[in-house]
C-alpha cells in the first residue's frame, strides 16, 4: 500500500508539472499585448523564480557533499545553455506563433536528443527511432500547414517556429551533456543549480541591454510574471524532479505527453486559439512519435521549461 501511494503521488507530481509547463506559453502570450518585450518578461520571470530556486537548492543539498568545483562549472555552463538560451529563444518565438504550436515544437525534444546522441556518442538509430521521427515531424508539418491554411503569415510561422525549434535543440544539448551530472547530483539538485545559473544570466543580459526602469510595467504583467515564475517555472521543476525520483524517467516522459494537449486547450480557453481536426491529428502524431521514442530513455526526457 505504501509503495502504491509513493508511485501514485509521483504520477500526480508529473501530471501537475506537465500542466504547469504547458501554461507557460499561454501566460507569456497574455503578457505581450501590454507592450513588454521578451527579455523584460523573461527577466521578471527569473527575478521572481530565483528565491524559489535558491530554496530548492538548499532543500536538495541537505545531507549531501558539496558539489565539486568542476561540476559547478559544468552546471553553470549547462544552465546557460539549457535554461537561459533555450528560454530566451522560446520567448522570442512566442511573439510570432501560437501557444499550441510552440508546445508541440518543444515536445520534439526527445527526437533531437536521439539525433544528438547518434552524432556525438555514435549511439545507433534503430528502425523504431526512424518511425518515431517520421511520425513526429509529419505531425508538425500537418499543424504548420493548418496554421498557414488559416491565413497566418508564413514568415511568422516559420520564423517563430524556427526560434522555438532552436530552443528545443539547445535544451536537448543540455540533457545530453548533463546526463552524467544528473545521475551524479540528482535531478532536483541539478535542476535547481542550473536554474539559478540561468536566472543570473538572464538578469545580466537584461541589465546590459535594457534600462532597469523597463521593469516598471503595468500591474497585470507583474501578476502574470508571478504566475509564470511559480506555476510554470519553479513548481513544475520541483514536481518533475520529485516525480522522476518516485516513478522513473520513462514513466515521467510518457505522462508528460499531457502537456501539449493541455496547452492546446488552455490556448483555446484563454487566447481563443482555434482547435481543428487537422491540428488534433498532427498533435496526435507528435505524441505517438514521442511515446515511441521515449521508451526506456537514458536521460530524463521531460519538457523544457
Amino acid at each position: 500500500m505504501h509503495h502504491d501511494r509513493h508511485f501514485y503521488f509521483g504520477v500526480l507530481c508529473v501530471l501537475v508539472s506537465a500542466i504547469g509547463f504547458s501554461g507557460k506559453a499561454v501566460i507569456v502570450k497574455l503578457a505581450y499585448p501590454y507592450g513588454v518585450d521578451a527579455i523584460t518578461l523573461l527577466a521578471l520571470r527569473m527575478l521572481f523564480s530565483l528565491p524559489l530556486f535558491v530554496l530548492m537548492a538548499w532543500y536538495a543539498n541537505r545531507g549531501t557533499a558539496a558539489i565539486a568545483h568542476r561540476d559547478r562549472l559544468s552546471v553553470l555552463a549547462l544552465g546557460a545553455l539549457g535554461y537561459y538560451l533555450s528560454s530566451y529563444l522560446d520567448f522570442l518565438g512566442l511573439q510570432y506563433i501560437s501557444a499550441g504550436l510552440e508546445r508541440l515544437i518543444l515536445f520534439l525534444n526527445p527526437t533531437v536528443v536521439v539525433a544528438l546522441s547518434a552524432l556525438l556518442f555514435k549511439q545507433a538509430i534503430t528502425r523504431r527511432h526512424v518511425a518515431a521521427l517520421l511520425l513526429c515531424y509529419a505531425g508538425i508539418a500537418l499543424v504548420v500547414h493548418q496554421h498557414l491554411a488559416l491565413g497566418e503569415s508564413a514568415r511568422r510561422v516559420f520564423g517563430g517556429g524556427g526560434l522555438v525549434f532552436a530552443a528545443a535543440i539547445t535544451y536537448a544539448f543540455y540533457l545530453v551533456a548533463g546526463g552524467r551530472l544528473i545521475a551524479r547530483l540528482g535531478a532536483m539538485r541539478f535542476a535547481a543549480h542550473a536554474s539559478i545559473a540561468a536566472c543570473l544570466f538572464v538578469l545580466a543580459q537584461f541589465l546590459l541591454t535594457r534600462d532597469p526602469r523597463a521593469l516598471i510595467v503595468p500591474g497585470h504583467v507583474y501578476w502574470l510574471a508571478v504566475m509564470l515564475a511559480v506555476l510554470s517555472t519553479a513548481l513544475p521543476v520541483w514536481l518533475m524532479s520529485e516525480g522522476i525520483h518516485r516513478i522513473g524517467a520513462s514513466h515521467a516522459a510518457m505522462l508528460s505527453s499531457v502537456g501539449p494537449v493541455a496547452t492546446i486547450l488552455l490556448g483555446y480557453v484563454f487566447l481563443s486559439e482555434p482547435i481543428t481536426a487537422i491540428q488534433l491529428a498532427g498533435a496526435g502524431l507528435v505524441l505517438l512519435g514521442v511515446a515511441i521514442i521515449s521508451r526506456k530513455p537514458k536521460t530524463p526526457l521531460v519538457e523544457p521549461e
